[in-house]
């Protein structure tokens, strides 16, 4: 082939399409369906993050947290349990990643051992405990669901696995809580020192009450 053939070659056409060229330094436009992906992992990390923030709401002024198995449940059976529980109790379900990133360096990251299976999470508030617990064992009982138990609970910075919940349920009420501390207070040393000498956590929930007690009274009479 001769130089002449050569130069009547035809040159590459121009590009019909020019706007779909990529300008030079940027990235190429993503396709449909990574942007979703995109937008999609941007809701989810909100989401996460209202999650861990709505944890540490429930945090404040919180004197229990208790984990319950709820795989299995409906969401009849589930928004059932939330309308039987008194309202110093709250029931969320979250995942565990989650509620352990809300109570990590606090006391109540003794909850640890529950964080594994599906838990929905009880926070309680008050000293009402046996109150706010015992609701649940009457609706396991009548829904029969013997597998579905606390799968643990932390109270005062002590972690209770499941075969120890029991011993929340038996705390003392306030109204136990006066009428021993008077009894002890009114009645024989002998009665003093009887109260003096019940468990630890007994004594200071006494000692709590009287003062609280005390309180009342001092305020009723100004």
């Amino acid at each position: 082939m001769d130089a002449t053939a050569l130069l009547s070659l035809p040159t590459r056409p121009e590009n019909p399409f020019p706007r779909l060229l990529s300008r030079p330094g940027k990235s190429p436009p993503l396709a449909p369906s990574r942007r979703f992906s995109v937008v999609r992992s941007a809701i989810s990390r909100t989401k996460k993050e209202e999650t861990v923030e709505a944890v540490k709401t429930h945090l404040q002024d919180c004197s229990l947290i208790a984990a319950i198995n709820y795989k299995r449940f409906t969401v009849k059976q589930f928004q059932e349990l939330r309308r039987s529980l008194p309202e110093s109790a709250t029931l969320i379900v979250a995942k565990n990643t989650l509620v352990f990133k809300a109570v990590e360096g606090t006391p109540w990251e003794a909850l640890k051992p529950c964080m594994k299976g599906m838990n929905a999470w009880m926070f309680v508030r008050g000293e009402e405990i046996p109150a706010a617990i015992k609701p649940y064992r009457t609706f396991q009982k009548e829904k029969k669901l013997e597998e579905n138990d606390f799968t643990g609970a932390v109270f005062e910075g002590k972690f209770y696995g499941p075969g120890e919940v029991k011993e929340l349920e038996s705390l003392p009420t306030r109204a136990e809580i006066y009428s021993k501390l008077l009894g002890g207070l009114q009645g024989p040393a002998i009665g003093l020192v009887s109260t003096l000498q019940a468990p630890g956590r007994d004594v200071v929930m006494v000692l709590k009450a009287f003062v609280q007690k005390l309180e009342e009274e001092g305020g009723g009479a100004q």
